[in-house]
């Protein structure tokens, strides 16, 4: 077992993987069918997966288990064999870094539920806490490190989460997706996420943003996170450029050579944990491991260097109610 927080404690940044389902899709997934189910079918290729992006030089590699919980599951009628496929999933990211020679944190990938929380939706918080306790114990059980809450939109979820990670004796992060007018879909900003981490106990490891719309727009997410001393490490793990549509495949914009400045404006916003979301392929991933440990952290960027260096946002925010961008200066 390896300790996210004594290889944060170093203080030296550390390297997350990189998309699971466009390297499963890359392996031969098909559309449609749930990457969860490969940890019981083609464990040989799940384990291909992991070992790819530690060969990349990944620190943290994230079980295959981001749908893993029965609400999803539930729509291949899997449901009743969740905490079976999560331990499956950590035991596979678990025998690849056992045999890594250094070490490596196996990160119990646990995503939304699909559902809206009441009085929006048909879930309770409550219910929403034992859906994840499930999982989460088949993660655990199978030799998850820590819970690695990811691409989450609501505070009610992320709550509920953390909680069932306290409530199964796991250590726990956060990130959330600021993919609308730099908020997430369901109107978290940046700094209301640093806030709301405050609020919890035990606090989470680690915080931040992945996924969203693009590397631009996580950059300048991170930036609202640490506008302030958040007095937590701070998460960054993008898309690797934006996604478009060949035909029915979706490719992502993003060249090896993006995702290092990516990388390197993550190190200069202060996120502690660089890696890469959809559309990251090991080589991606190596070339955000070459950036991370070869640069020095520099000036904190601004806006301007940001787009200067990855290109445009793709959702920016609203001119606020005073007139003013919420980026930046006011920030949201």
């Amino acid at each position: 077992m390896t300790s996210l927080a004594t290889l944060l404690a170093s203080g030296k940044p550390l390297v997350a993987d990189g998309a699971t389902g466009t390297n499963l899709f890359e392996m031969g997934l098909v559309a449609g069918e749930a990457p969860e189910i490969w940890n019981i079918d083609e464990p040989d290729r799940i384990k291909a997966l992991h070992q790819g992006f530690v060969d990349a030089g990944a620190d943290i590699i994230l079980t295959n288990s981001f749908g893993g919980n029965r609400r999803r599951l539930m729509l291949h009628n899997m449901q009743d064999r969740a905490r079976e496929i999560n331990k499956l999933a950590a035991s596979h990211a678990r025998s690849v870094a056992d045999k890594a020679g250094r070490p490596i944190v196996v990160a119990g990938s646990v995503g939304p539920t699909g559902d809206l929380f009441a009085p929006l939706g048909p879930l309770t918080e409550e219910e929403a806490v034992e859906v994840f306790v499930d999982q989460m114990l088949g993660l655990k059980e199978g030799g998850a490190d820590v819970a690695w809450i990811e691409t989450m939109s609501s505070i009610e979820e992320i709550r509920a989460a953390a909680h069932a990670a306290i409530k199964v004796g796991l250590p726990y992060t956060f990130t959330a997706s600021f993919d609308t007018a730099g908020r997430t879909m369901m109107g978290i900003t940046p700094e209301g996420l640093v806030e709301f981490a405050a609020t919890l106990d035990p606090k989470p490891l680690a915080i931040g943003a992945n996924c969203g719309v693009g590397a631009s727009d996580l950059v300048m997410s991170i930036l609202g996170m640490t506008a302030k001393e958040a007095g937590i490490p701070i998460i960054a793990k993008a898309n690797a450029g934006i996604p478009h549509f060949v035909g029915d495949v979706i490719h992502y914009s993003g060249t090896p050579e993006l995702m290092s400045d990516y990388a390197c404006l993550a190190v200069d916003s202060g996120a502690a944990i660089i890696g890469g979301c959809c559309g990251t392929s090991f080589k991606h991933l190596a070339s955000i491991s070459k950036a991370v440990h070869s640069h020095h952290k520099a000036t904190r960027p601004d806006e301007a260097s940001v787009i200067e260096k990855l290109g445009p946002l793709q959702a920016p925010p609203s001119k606020n109610e005073g007139g003013g961008e919420r980026r930046g200066r006011r920030r949201h």
